[in-house]
């Protein structure tokens, strides 16, 4: 038997906290990992992803590396590089694609990447273990890319310099637009998420593409919120992003986030299990620990839910712990 200092706790890491989701793309999976863990989750997809097969540019640059080769292509990501190969496919292109693939230099930007080329039984030339697109671009232009024709398969992230570098070396650059991103069509999760987040109704909003978090400043743009959705990301609720590339939107306005140290799902979730905590107000009151986090107290280690007067009530009251804080204020 355990008494109540050694109970066990029987609520997750992020019990009592609110956590907002912008992404399109594996939003389930990363919903469920933030439930299991305690949090509700509020999901508004801020972009969609246009079909490959639907897609006239993918279908058009295909055809032009079909009839006349690359020197090198660079993939960047897994499912990007199947999508490209199951839509050519689908054009009946396929067979045709693979046949030059495999007759160019193939450099894949990470492990996931090399498995994606595998599976469609090929073998890449190169890979970092980085991940980074930096190293890729190392690599290419110490062997030089004067005179030679680059395809780089886009996915839909800004690629940084990356471009424009190659060209500044010589070379012809051949994008490939496997999917594209677009607003959503329906607006109205997207606008309920901006009020929570300016509403501070929210602890945190996870950002695991840039087009989302540029898609979600440009609608608060649209409304008239940028600047208080700004002031909420730089004060109140905690932006949250898978990597670098994804945090590019958010740092041209200003706004500092955090990140994992490995670009994953898990580790994101993992990072918010230490900062919300982290972040909440502990206080002693009479004899007791009270912890006052998003829509919730613990006390003692008990999770206690309060309705949102009673919290506002509360985090009023610990601004200034025992000072008395007037009625109408």
């Amino acid at each position: 038997m355990y008494d109540e200092q050694q109970r066990p706790p029987d609520h997750g890491p992020l019990a009592g906290f609110t956590v907002g989701v912008t992404a399109a793309r594996r939003a389930e999976e990363l919903g469920a990992l933030l439930q299991r863990r305690g949090a509700s989750v509020l999901h508004a997809p801020a972009l969609r992803i246009v079909q490959l097969a639907d897609d006239s540019e993918l279908l058009a640059a295909t055809k032009e590396l079909i009839d006349q080769a690359p020197d090198v292509v660079v993939a960047t990501t897994a499912i990007g590089f199947r999508g490209w190969i199951e839509a050519a496919d689908g054009w009946g292109l396929g067979e045709s694609l693979l046949a030059r693939l495999r007759e160019v230099e193939l450099l894949a930007r990470g492990p996931k990447v090399k498995g994606a080329v595998r599976a469609a039984g090929l073998t890449e030339d190169w890979s970092p273990s980085s991940e980074s697109m930096a190293e890729v671009l190392d690599r290419l232009l110490e062997e030089g890319v004067e005179g030679r024709r680059v395809a780089v398969q886009l996915h839909g992230e800004p690629l940084p310099g990356f471009v424009e570098a190659l060209r500044e070396a010589g070379a012809e650059v051949v994008g490939v637009p496997v999917y594209r991103w677009m607003p959503p069509e329906d607006l109205s999760p997207v606008d309920r998420l901006l009020d929570a987040t300016v509403g501070r109704g929210l602890d945190a909003v996870t950002f695991t593409s840039a087009p989302a978090a540029a898609s979600l400043l440009s609608r608060a743009e649209e409304r008239g919120l940028l600047p208080e959705l700004l002031a909420a990301l730089n004060h109140d609720v905690l932006p949250a992003c898978v990597g670098p590339v994804t945090a590019l939107p958010l740092q041209a306005r200003g706004v500092d986030t955090v990140q994992p140290e490995r670009f994953r799902l898990g580790p994101l979730v993992q990072l918010l299990c230490q900062e919300l905590p982290g972040r909440a107000r502990t206080l002693p009151i009479a004899g007791h620990r009270v912890e006052i986090r998003g829509h919730a107290v613990l006390v003692d280690g008990a999770l206690r839910p309060v309705p949102p007067a009673g919290m506002s009530l509360l985090r009023a009251l610990c601004r200034r712990p025992g000072w008395v804080v007037a009625r109408a204020e």
